[in-house]
């Protein structure tokens, strides 16, 4: 039933100031994504214990809102909620206009109503577009995470949420919620590590199968923090064949597999030169299949490798 649901209609919505808007992808619950967003982890992360408001990462996110990154992706564990929010109310952009993700962490004692009126009221918004549970690992049985889904689905009932998620979860932690004989809403989204290095097996298929759009954090790893691998020569031969750059071949990889990739690069003329080029070119099947099977050669995870052991290819 879930393969119903999958609807990958591209639709035209213009994200920034270009001729050639990016497109949106189409959820299963029938609201719509836009395929590139601006993430405010790694490099806009603060501290757990930090208190201090920091004007610099609101200054690099109304950056990335003046260029026309109009999806933003937050979350609690990146303790900087209270300056996207204050981004978000100096851009001058209608809410309307903009696609905002938050995520619980999922802390011992909170409900995900405690968690999610908090973050709320952190980003001063009275909805959020895209709410997740960022980890599945504070589940010490599957019906903890049918618990907490649950939960979720209030959230998205209560309206304050459009649409609901997860993020780094395995097919081991999806399955049961889709099996809950109470589901009312499958998850729309997953948001995972995701790039040649880290494919996850038959993860993407298995969510096409599912109807569970994919989000792709760290989709630059392996030029970031992975270069010198069989990937390389690869990225480059397109990036010369297109006249684009390596980093916009390792997104446009995610694009045209129908994932969102997620940057975080606070780097202006970078993010101004993704939006000029990503939407003026497209990959082949060959291409996107030439960039898959150089990276099956290496295996790198850039996040939770304390989960993971290193031969981990999940």
């Amino acid at each position: 039933m879930f393969s119903r649901l999958y609807q990958l209609a591209y639709t035209r919505r213009n994200m920034s100031s270009s001729s050639n808007p990016i497109p949106n992808l189409k959820l299963s619950d029938g609201h719509e994504i836009p395929l590139i967003g601006y993430g405010l982890g790694t490099a806009n992360f603060k501290g757990r214990g930090s208190t201090e408001f920091s004007e610099k990462i609101v200054n690099d996110t109304l950056t990335a809102l003046r260029l026309g990154f109009y999806h933003l992706d937050g979350a609690e564990a990146y303790n900087n909620e209270p300056e996207l929010g204050a981004a978000i109310a100096r851009s001058g952009i209608p809410r309307e206009k903009l696609y905002v993700t938050t995520k619980t962490s999922v802390l011992e004692g909170d409900s995900i109503e405690t968690a999610f009126s908090r973050s709320l009221e952190k980003l001063g918004l009275d909805y959020v577009d895209l709410y997740l549970i960022h980890h599945p690992f504070f589940a010490k049985s599957p019906a903890d995470l049918v618990a907490k889904w649950a939960e979720m689905e209030a959230i998205k009932d209560s309206g304050r949420a459009r649409s609901i998620g997860v993020s780094n979860y395995l097919v081991e932690h999806l399955e049961p919620i889709l099996a809950s004989p109470g589901l009312k809403h499958p998850p729309a989204a997953n948001q995972i590590e995701y790039h040649p290095y880290l494919q996850h097996g038959d993860l993407v298929k298995w969510h096409k199968e599912h109807g569970i759009a994919l989000e792709a954090y760290g989709p630059l790893t392996a030029i970031t923090k992975a270069s010198g691998g069989p990937v390389d020569a690869v990225y480059e031969r397109l990036a010369s064949k297109y006249g684009v750059t390596t980093s916009d071949i390792g997104l446009r990889w995610c694009l045209d597999q129908d994932i969102v990739a997620l940057t975080t690069s606070g780097n202006e003329q970078r993010l101004r030169g993704y939006l000029q080029s990503l939407p003026s070119f497209k990959l082949t099947p060959q291409d996107i299949d030439e960039i898959s099977e150089a990276g099956k050669e290496k295996h790198y995870r850039g996040f939770w490798t304390n989960r993971f052991a290193a031969d981990d290819h999940r």
